[in-house]
């Protein structure tokens, strides 16, 4: 199997420092450590889906969405005379919060357990089928796009870690998907940056390629992350559940932990469609996260471990910092 190791001279003070940087990249313990404090026998998985480099792959998928999203956004608002202060709104947000929106959120991810983020994912599928069964054929929700941002990061890192279990050359694949995404997180910053600075100039004049490019096709990129999402949320899925499921010991024991998840999932999802359906401002968005992780919570509590529960929490701040982060794209879509 390619290691970094054998890449490496043969010096014997780095050599564990290099295997355990070599281990963590794989989702692997080392000989001599464990998170309770006691040694382990090397290549003892590690139970948690969302280390550095899948939470970093899944920050970056949630960076390009918001990219694609602020683009969309601010065609919409430029070509509409009555959207004027929300385009402004768009333009003046800071660039330098977006680097630290992927910074905070990779540390969110990689602290975030295979279970509660795995369980993060299915809400958000039951939800999202709701949503677009609710909204009619051919209709979309540009604001759905937005509320998935931490579900959709966790969804990644769920299947990168699903997919690359105990693959050959796993390091190199994770440290190969790290590199694109954060490559192509970046060209989608760049993107919207361009956007919101020169689209309009250039659109005019017909001056820039990108510019007319996004004049002729720009109004396709609701389907296109429609589509790319739907790709990944099935996935992550497939992922989410086979995770969860390697848990149990007994099907008896799988039915004590998927009957009450079901009807709480379910109850959840007919409140907070009632719930947006009748609201009128921004803040039942928050509202919603915080019944949907209370829920989780207290759903975990009775048949969870205690570090899941200590996951919720964390998984309620990195929802609520990705609300936070596009709080002006969201009063865009609300308004839309």
């Amino acid at each position: 199997m390619f290691s970094l190791v054998s890449w490496l001279p043969a010096l014997p003070g780095l050599a564990w420092g290099w295997a355990l940087l070599d281990a963590l990249l794989q989702g692997e313990s080392p000989r001599g450590w464990h998170g309770d404090g006691l040694g382990t026998s090397w290549g003892t998985p590690v139970t948690r889906c969302c280390l550095f480099p899948t939470g970093l792959v899944g920050a970056c998928a949630v960076s390009v969405l918001c990219s694609l999203l602020k683009v969309y956004l601010y065609m919409q608002c430029l070509n509409s005379p009555k959207r004027q202060a929300e385009k402004e709104a768009i333009q003046a947000q800071r660039w330098v919060l977006e680097p630290l929106h992927v910074v905070v959120l990779t540390g969110v991810l990689a602290l975030v357990g295979s279970r509660v983020a795995a369980l993060v994912v299915l809400e958000f599928s039951l939800r999202a089928v709701s949503t677009v069964l609710s909204l009619g054929k051919g209709a979309h929700s540009s604001q759905l796009y937005l509320l998935c941002q931490y579900s959709l990061g966790c969804g990644v890192s769920c299947s990168l870690s699903f997919l690359l279990e105990g693959a050959p050359h796993g390091t190199c694949n994770l440290v190969l998907a790290a590199g694109l995404a954060g490559l192509l997180a970046t060209y989608a910053r760049r993107l919207a940056h361009h956007v919101c600075t020169l689209y309009e100039l250039h659109s005019r004049a017909r001056y820039c390629g990108v510019c007319i490019l996004l004049l002729a096709a720009g109004h396709g990129i609701p389907r296109l992350l429609r589509n790319a999402l739907a790709v990944t949320f099935a996935v992550a899925d497939l992922a989410a559940v086979a995770l969860i499921n390697r848990d149990f010991l007994s099907t008896a024991e799988a039915v004590r932990f998927w009957m009450p998840l079901t009807i709480c999932y379910t109850l959840l999802v007919i409140y907070m469609q009632e719930e947006l359906r009748h609201s009128t401002g921004g803040w039942p968005v928050y509202q919603t996260v915080l019944v949907r992780m209370g829920g989780l919570f207290i759903l975990l509590l009775t048949v969870g471990r205690w570090t899941d529960v200590l996951h919720v929490l964390v998984s309620l701040l990195g929802e609520l910092w990705c609300l936070l982060c596009t709080g002006v794209m969201l009063e865009a879509c609300r308004q839309q």
